[in-house]
């Protein structure tokens, strides 16, 4: 009877391991998601301020002619 309720009970344990893993990478995901989020963000202003640069420098350009 000791032997079906050790494996019972690792069978509970290796439940409970794999929730607490499982909780683990859905947290670091959820990280992952708003880091890509805000470099996203960082790329996109980036690349607003380098065409209003390259739009100035046009327009600098047209200007000399």
């Amino acid at each position: 009877m000791f032997w079906p309720m050790l494996a019972i009970a690792l069978g509970f344990l290796g439940v409970f391991v794999l929730g607490v893993l499982g909780i683990k990478v859905f947290v670091e995901a959820q990280r992952l998601g708003r880091q890509v989020t805000a470099t996203t963000e960082r790329i996109n202003r980036a690349s607003e301020d380098l065409e209003q640069a390259a739009t100035r420098l046009a327009a600098t350009g047209d200007g000399l002619r």
